[in-house]
């Protein structure tokens, strides 16, 4: 499937678009690179969904934790891009994050991609010439 993000002033209709693809899975892999929009969309599914606090880069974090005022669901916001090795996501237990159910929006997947779960869905961003994005599940 395929998503095509004009300008930031449809991105909201791209969320909600992804949200209807999105059927039971939880984890996502978003990949592409700096600077594509993985942050900016990942903000904006997570408003569609129901998130009321502040939504940022958990790039010094690793990990943020929202939950959705609409459906009471957590979701996890994942940033791997400062990881040095793969060991570091076990130092933080990754697997209580991703095998928990909840949501999971993970940037930088290729950095820690053995830990993946096997259903992980595999998102591309990608910009084009013209500075919209292409997003494909």
């Amino acid at each position: 499937m395929e998503i095509k993000i004009t300008s930031l002033d449809n991105i909201h209709d791209a969320a909600k678009q992804f949200i209807a693809a999105m059927g039971d899975n939880t984890v996502f892999a978003f990949y592409g690179k700096m600077g594509a929009g993985k942050t900016t969309f990942i903000k904006a599914v997570c408003e569609e969904l129901g998130v009321t606090d502040v939504i940022n880069s958990p790039t010094f974090a690793i990990i943020n934790e929202y939950r959705s005022e609409t459906a009471g669901e957590l979701i996890y916001h994942f940033d791997f891009y400062r990881i040095n090795k793969v060991e570091e996501a076990f130092d933080f237990g990754y697997e209580d994050y991703f095998y928990s159910g909840a949501l999971c929006f993970i940037e930088w997947p290729e950095l820690i991609e053995e830990l993946l779960p096997m259903d992980a869905v595999k998102v591309t961003i990608e910009e084009q010439a013209d500075g919209s994005r292409v997003i494909t599940l």
